[in-house]
């Protein structure tokens, strides 16, 4: 099993990621200062999806991870080790 911990430097990893307490649309994606769609913001709420690791910091034990559900421009978000889970090498 593959953990932030155990990450090999110059390897590609993908995940599946939770980031907390966000504007989310009614659709349940990313809203408000986090979209371009003028689509209201319904909640806040935890928004999870799959992406690839872009860096990590072990001290702070924080990582940040690219979305691979979005259209367009990537976006990036950073989240906690404990909000990544089924990492695996790409």
């Amino acid at each position: 099993m593959i953990t932030p911990e155990t990450l090999e430097p110059g390897k590609g990893y993908e995940c599946t990621f939770t980031v907390k307490n966000i504007p989310l649309d009614t659709f349940g994606r990313p809203g408000g200062m986090m979209s371009l769609a003028d689509i209201p913001v319904e909640k806040i709420g935890d928004y999870t999806s799959t992406g690839f690791i872009v860096a990590r910091d072990l001290k702070t034990k924080l990582m940040e991870v690219e979305d691979s559900k979005v259209d367009g421009k990537p976006k990036t978000y950073v989240v906690k080790f404990a909000d990544v889970e089924n990492i695996n090498e790409v």
